[in-house]
């Protein structure tokens, strides 16, 4: 149904528009009396197999929303009764900020792709916050990052005010500093500043009651070389693991009008490369950390190459958007029927 009359419907308008208009689709539904219930029943798969462990967390199962899909927490208890195991919201920046001029969100329907350069728009860390004081049980990821003003000599101050407040709040972190829409973001994943990044929020971290785990994100334009630099910040800083990948800022085999839009591109182009990167990953470190896989997953198959390739975890973004909630329903019973 979603794919033959909801999806074409929702194709026509602008995708900006039409996302904050399915979230006030899903926010009003949500209210009435017994729709929760529905969507967990036609979405949710219940089954202590699915259950998975990682840094000490309890999935309840291993399929999770990426970030920027609820970048300010406003309907984080919504979505997960569309079958998610957890959420991840963000990213969030100490300030608010409008982000990139409009328009900046575009569709690639003959590649089944999105490019974005939003620029981490948000409402700031601590309106989200005030939401996520009332969660009623939800496993929640924060992704955090710096504002556009902030130049990166101060990056670090940005990351551990948005860590100190949303860490009794949020399950796990994630460092944003692959988004390509922030000028100079990506510079800071280079070795040196990005080691003390991270070691400076793992410090913080230590002296917290309880560690919570920090991933990293990275982008999927990494060379070999700098991938290897990443197995060793990791091993350096101690931090929980790697979220592969972010948007890429590669073009090669589009056919959609909208391949010239600067910004990061999701989806099905994606799929490989983000498989290759976790596989990298995971081989060259000996499977020494966790990594939650994202990148091109509009398939159950694709979610499983994802897991077979070192994944611990997968997240959902543009597939969802392209193949609609029965995408995670789909992924759980693959994974199942794996089992048997």
């Amino acid at each position: 149904m979603y794919k033959l009359l909801i999806r074409p419907l929702f194709f026509f308008f602008d995708p900006e528009k039409i996302h904050h208009f399915t979230f006030s689709l899903i926010r009003i539904t949500s209210r009435i009396p017994g729709f929760s219930a529905l969507y967990r029943g036609l979405y949710l798969v219940s089954d202590k197999r699915l259950e998975t462990q990682v840094c000490g967390l309890k999935f309840k199962n291993p399929v999770g929303l990426a970030a920027g899909f609820d970048k300010d927490a406003k309907l984080y208890k919504e979505l997960s009764n569309f079958g998610f195991g957890f959420i991840e919201i963000g990213t969030l920046t100490p300030k608010a900020q409008e982000g990139n001029p409009k328009k900046r969100l575009f569709r690639l329907q003959q590649d089944s792709g999105i490019i974005n350069r939003m620029g981490f728009n948000n409402g700031g860390v601590q309106a989200a916050v005030e939401r996520l004081k009332t969660n009623p049980g939800v496993l929640i990821g924060g992704n955090i990052g710096k504002n556009k003003i902030t130049p990166n000599e101060a990056a670090t101050a940005d990351y551990e005010l948005c860590f100190d407040a949303l860490y009794p709040y949020v399950d796990y972190f994630v460092v944003n500093v692959s988004s390509p829409n922030t000028p100079n973001l990506r510079a800071l994943q280079d070795k040196e500043p990005l080691t003390q990044l991270l070691q400076t929020l793992q410090d913080k971290n230590t002296l917290k009651p309880k560690q919570k785990p920090i991933f990293l994100k990275i982008a999927p334009d990494l060379t070999n070389d700098q991938l290897l630099d990443i197995i060793a910040i990791v091993a350096t800083t101690k931090i929980a693991g790697v979220i592969a990948t972010n948007t890429t800022i590669a073009r090669e085999g589009l056919q959609s009008e909208a391949k010239q839009e600067t910004g990061g591109l999701s989806g099905k182009p994606l799929t490989k490369r983000a498989t290759e990167v976790i596989r990298f990953l995971s081989e060259k470190s000996n499977k020494s950390f966790p990594i939650i896989g994202v990148g091109g997953i509009h398939s159950a198959e694709d979610a499983l190459e994802k897991l077979e390739a070192g994944a611990s975890l997968v997240q959902l973004y543009t597939g969802f958007i392209y193949e609609g909630p029965a995408l995670v329903k789909a992924i759980n019973k693959k994974i199942l029927k794996q089992m048997k």
